[in-house]
């Protein structure tokens, strides 16, 4: 049977550190998953390898659907592994006088940023950072403002004509400008970038980039917004080189759309924005767009969102439907004043390595990890530490002629061969029990990070539904529900490609912060209103102009209105959503802000007698994309027939046992998984232990249950 012709309109990718998805989308709202192996040489191979996967399957090319195509988003992870392997561009500095070892010093508290709990209670593990940006290109301007934005001391401009000049002899690749108060009064960091245009333009370098801490990132908390606007520089600026190749990658095949980026607000830029560090942790915040959007679909008011890959397991909470939005986010041993979706990673994925310590005989997981590599069973990729994808193919969990649906070949003999000589034997014991053990280990922790996030914010398991994802989710996820009596454990067909399908779920969004530090006057509110207003106008101003810079007009953007507020005198401050139509009344955003602070902290906790101050305000733009809609199939009360069986070890059992195993695209709607089963397919596999059981519903999401109550 011939299937219908197929009108694709949108595609979404994420690059992982293993594999590389395209989500494709018609039409109609319907589907198609694509993977291929991540090149981080060229992530433009492995882009269009995916592409070809997903539109074989709708036995289509890239020259027939990619005309009809009309958006794209790309999310991926070089510009973070640029920032870990210290490969960014040469980037030089001025900074307020005598803050010139910033860099050097840090922050007491970013020293111990990616820390285990063991680590930092040993003083010999702390380290400081390597700085981006060595002491010779770190340049001190004199001069200061006030936290009040008056100017206490006039700029030096000698000392900025002198820094400068020392900056363009030592050919760098570009200049940060990062001032005391900037956010304040941004007066010495402008003067400053104009005294360096004028000597650029001067050594014929007139398009050497400056980077303005004031105009990109004007938040408050002057250690992170150095470090934002250094990594803008550093990291994010040759991302532009590699991003306009992948356009030129999707052009080439017949594309007449432009790439966007997610961002870490959770909404998708433009790849010629200004503040591209913003896209700096861009794959698991499409998972948790994604989980969002499904949400909504299926009337879920609170998710644990949990995501699997190659290198990390990434968790996340949806509150009321809400996204957590943090203001100060730590990425990659970095303090940033980068607003981003709240993710909590842990260095635990299928790809992560599995050592016995020699002084201990305990297993250690993590938190290097092979990524694209797999394993030892994949010789090609000359990884030679095990990793839990070898446990996985040694305990017979993986098929090791199925993996990327046969487009790779695994070395089950080599895997085994590996597994005892570097497990098994140092624990003294049976292969498949040290390996089922170090597994049941590797999920224990992935069950206790998820139950911590739930119990931190006071709520019990049984108020949330966790959604799993990612290339390994499926494959874990019953051991890491076990016990934690969910209110459901949903596992959606396209897990695998997840985070692209989210990042085709998030809007063409803008979000634009600034430092406000406005008190609520109850004698004034007029004047309150007048701050408020100053700033927003500054902010939709910036955030209409973006999004005319790709030909969208104010008529099509949505304008949400946020402001960050808190008891006066108290440390942390809550976000608060404004009334669109009237978002300078002081009297509905203090009654958002009691009514969200009772929820968090309990009502008693509440002390309006303090007054109220707003922080920062922020602005979101948003224009409407196509989307994809979930699939809704008829249901069927026939049995699911396996394609086959196998032998399984299984914690349950500590023997091998026969195992059915499932395609899973041969499963219909309806239909229930009793196990012990396996459900295979190209992108991944889903392990049901004795015990659980899998029901796929109409829109083709498996519920994980357990049989035994």
């Amino acid at each position: 049977m011939t299937s219908p012709p197929r009108h694709p309109e949108v595609i979404a990718y994420d690059a992982g550190g293993t594999m590389t998805d395209a989500f494709i989308v018609d039409g109609a709202g319907n589907f198609v998953v694509g993977k291929a192996q991540t090149t981080p040489d060229n992530e433009s191979r492995g882009l269009m390898e995916s592409t070809v996967d997903a539109l074989a399957q709708w036995q289509t090319d890239t020259a027939t659907a990619f005309p009809s195509i009309v958006s794209g988003v790309f999310s991926g992870t070089a510009m973070l592994n640029r920032l870990l392997e210290r490969k960014g561009s040469r980037v030089g500095c001025l900074v307020s006088g005598g803050l010139e070892d910033y860099l050097r010093l840090e922050r007491g508290l970013q020293t111990w940023l990616g820390m285990t709990y063991a680590d930092r209670l040993h003083v010999t593990t702390h380290y400081h950072n390597e700085p981006l940006v060595p002491r010779k290109r770190m340049h001190g301007i004199r001069g200061r403002i006030d936290v009040q934005g008056r100017e206490a001391i006039p700029l030096y401009e000698a000392d900025v004509r002198t820094a400068v000049a020392a900056l363009i002899e030592e050919e760098v690749d570009g200049i940060v400008i990062c001032l005391l108060q900037s956010f304040v009064n941004d007066s010495h960091e402008q003067r400053t970038a104009e005294i360096a245009t004028e000597m650029l333009a001067e050594a014929g370098l007139p398009d050497l980039p400056l980077f303005i801490s004031s105009e990109l990132y004007p938040l408050r908390g002057d250690f992170p917004r150095l470090n934002s606007t250094l990594i803008e520089a550093y990291a994010a600026e040759p991302s532009r080189h590699q991003f306009r190749r992948l356009q030129d990658a999707v052009a080439d095949a017949g594309a007449g759309f432009d790439l966007r980026i997610m961002a870490a607000h959770g909404g998708t830029i433009a790849i010629d924005s200004r503040e591209l560090a913003r896209t700096l942790v861009s794959g698991p915040i499409g998972g948790v767009v994604g989980a969002g959007h499904l949400a909504e679909a299926l009337g879920i008011n609170r998710v644990v969102c949990s995501d699997i890959g190659g290198t990390s397991f990434d968790l996340a909470l949806i509150n009321e439907g809400q996204l957590a939005i943090r203001q100060t986010p730590d990425i990659a041993r970095y303090l940033l004043n980068l607003p981003m979706v709240e993710i909590e990673s842990i260095g635990a994925g299928t790809g992560s390595s599995v050592r016995i310590d020699p002084a201990s005989a305990r297993p250690e997981i993590g938190p290097d990890s092979a990524g694209a590599r797999i394993g030892t069973a994949w010789p090609e990729g000359k990884f030679e530490t095990v990793t839990v994808t070898d446990l996985n193919l040694v305990l017979g969990r993986l098929n090791h002629e199925y993996f990327l649906g046969g487009a790779v070949q695994l070395d089950i003999e080599r895997a085994r061969a590996e597994v005892k000589r570097q497990v098994a034997d140092p624990l003294g014991l049976d292969l498949e029990k040290a390996a089922g053990g170090v597994v049941d280990l590797f999920e224990e922790q992935l069950r206790y990070a998820a139950l911590a996030r739930v119990l931190a914010k006071g709520y019990s398991p049984v108020d949330y539904s966790l959604f799993c994802y990612g290339g390994g989710g499926p494959l874990h996820v019953a051991g890491y529900t076990e016990g934690a009596q969910y209110a459901d454990v949903l596992v959606p067909t396209w897990a695998a490609g997840f985070s692209a399908y989210g990042c085709a779920c998030g809007d063409f969004s803008y979000r634009f912060d600034q430092t406000a530090g406005i008190a609520i006057s109850s004698d004034d509110p007029a004047g309150t209103a007048a701050k408020l207003d100053q700033v927003w106008s500054k902010l939709k101003e910036r955030a209409l102009g973006a999004f005319a810079s790709s030909g969208i007009g104010p008529e099509k953007v949505e304008l949400n209105y946020l402001a960050n507020m808190q008891y006066s005198g108290q440390l942390n401050d809550i976000e608060v959503t404004a009334n669109p139509e009237n978002p300078t009344d002081t009297a509905e955003l203090i009654s958002g802000f009691e009514d969200l602070y009772g929820r968090l902290y309990a009502s008693g906790a509440a002390s309006p007698e303090l007054g109220y101050t707003i922080t920062s305000l922020a602005l979101v733009g948003s224009a409407d994309v196509a989307k994809p809609v979930l699939p809704d199939e008829e249901e069927t009360d026939q049995p699911a027939v396996p394609k086959g069986e196998r032998p399984v070890w299984w914690t349950q059992t500590e023997v091998h046992v026969p195992t059915p195993v499932y395609e899973q695209d041969d499963v219909r709607a309806g239909q229930t998984i009793t196990g012990p089963a396996i459900i295979e397919a190209p992108a991944t596999t889903f392990a049901i232990p004795p015990g659980r059981a899998a029901r796929l519903d109409r829109h083709r999401i498996f519920h994980l249950s357990d049989t035994t109550n």
